[in-house]
Order: structure tokens, then C-alpha cells, then sequence
């Protein structure tokens, strides 16, 4: 069957919905494929279901988080030593976690409006034992934005989005994460 075909099939499904969350659930933890190639196309042909489209994908996203936050803070133990001998070092890594006490926030707010994949904040933030609530309101606002975002554009442009997503999505992840370095910059100025 092909992947059109397949496409057909979930958005005509009573398991449309729980497939978004899935997707993103799997998309925030392993499978490296942009969200946006299933959801807008989703969004575009059912619109009486995209503002709850956009919620489960998002809630998808922080379930997802949640999991690779804990990967890293309780399985880290179990491979610190040999991170610090063919990795990194003490005072290496003691920097990093200093970075993520005082940048972590933004770290994971870029990660989620930007094509930096998420699983790197995921796994950062487990590891250096950044605060759970920040990391999981740095997520959630990041992943509103993008997801609700999209939702936006299919609410004005409808067919067309698939269009201006595939044509401007790196100049959008671009300006996205060029804004994100400003206010960081200034913040910390």
C-alpha cells in the first residue's frame, strides 16, 4: 500500500487522533522525521478537529519529553564512567551542568521551535538534573508555538500550507532560532 494510500486511511480513522499522539510521542523520542510532514497534511483534511490536533500532538511531545528526561537522569548513573573516561571529563561535564542551570530553560524552549531535535534538550536536561518543571514548561511553551502554530496556518491559508510549510521551513526554523539567540543574548546581558 502506498504511503498516499496509508495517509488516506489515518485521517479517515477513528484512530486519527490517538495516532497524532503517538506520532508525536515517537517523533519527540526516537523516529527523527519532522511531525509537520503528517500533521499538516491531517490538519488540512480535518479541520473540524485541528485546535485538538494540534493539544494531542502537543501532549504527545511532553509524554515523549518526559521519558527521555528520565533516560537521562536515572540511566546516566549507570554509564558515568565511561562517559567521563572516553567522553568527556569531571570538569567538563561540571561545566555543562553549571550551562544548564543558568541557560537550560532557553536550551529547551530553542529545541522546541527550532529543527534541533528535542531529544537533545530531553536528554541534557535528565542528565544534568535540570529542574523537571522548567524543563517540562520550556518544552510545553516551545512545542504550543510550533504546533499551534501550524494549526494557525491551516486555519487561514488551508490547502496552501503544505506549500509554505515544504517551501519556508528553514528560513522559519532560521528567524525562529535566530530570535531565540537575541533574547537569550540580551537576557543574559
Amino acid at each position: 500500500m502506498s504511503i498516499k494510500k496509508k495517509m488516506k486511511r489515518l485521517i479517515n480513522s477513528k484512530y486519527m487522533l490517538p495516532g497524532i499522539t503517538l506520532a508525536s510521542f515517537l517523533e519527540s523520542t526516537v523516529v527523527p522525521i519532522p511531525l509537520e510532514a503528517l500533521m499538516v497534511p491531517v490538519m488540512q483534511k480535518r479541520r473540524e478537529s485541528l485546535w485538538l490536533i494540534a493539544l494531542l500532538a502537543t501532549v504527545g511531545c511532553l509524554l515523549g519529553a518526559l521519558l527521555g528526561y528520565a533516560f537521562g537522569y536515572f540511566l546516566f548513573d549507570l554509564t558515568r564512567d565511561f562517559v567521563m573516561q572516553h567522553i568527556t571529563t569531571e570538569a567538563q561535564f561540571t561545566r555543562f551542568q553549571k550551562r544548564m542551570e543558568t541557560d537550560g530553560f532557553w536550551f529547551t524552549f530553542s529545541t522546541g521551535v527550532t529543527p534541533i531535535p528535542l531529544q537533545i534538550a530531553m536528554l541534557a536536561a535528565g542528565v544534568a538534573a535540570y529542574s523537571l518543571p522548567l524543563f517540562m514548561l520550556a518544552t510545553a511553551i516551545g512545542r504550543v508555538i510550533r504546533y499551534f502554530g501550524l494549526a494557525v496556518l491551516v486555519y487561514y491559508f488551508g490547502d496552501k500550507t503544505e506549500k509554505l510549510v515544504k517551501k519556508y521551513k528553514w528560513q522559519t526554523g532560521l528567524i525562529a532560532l535566530v530570535i531565540v539567540i537575541t533574547i537569550w543574548w540580551f537576557m543574559l546581558t
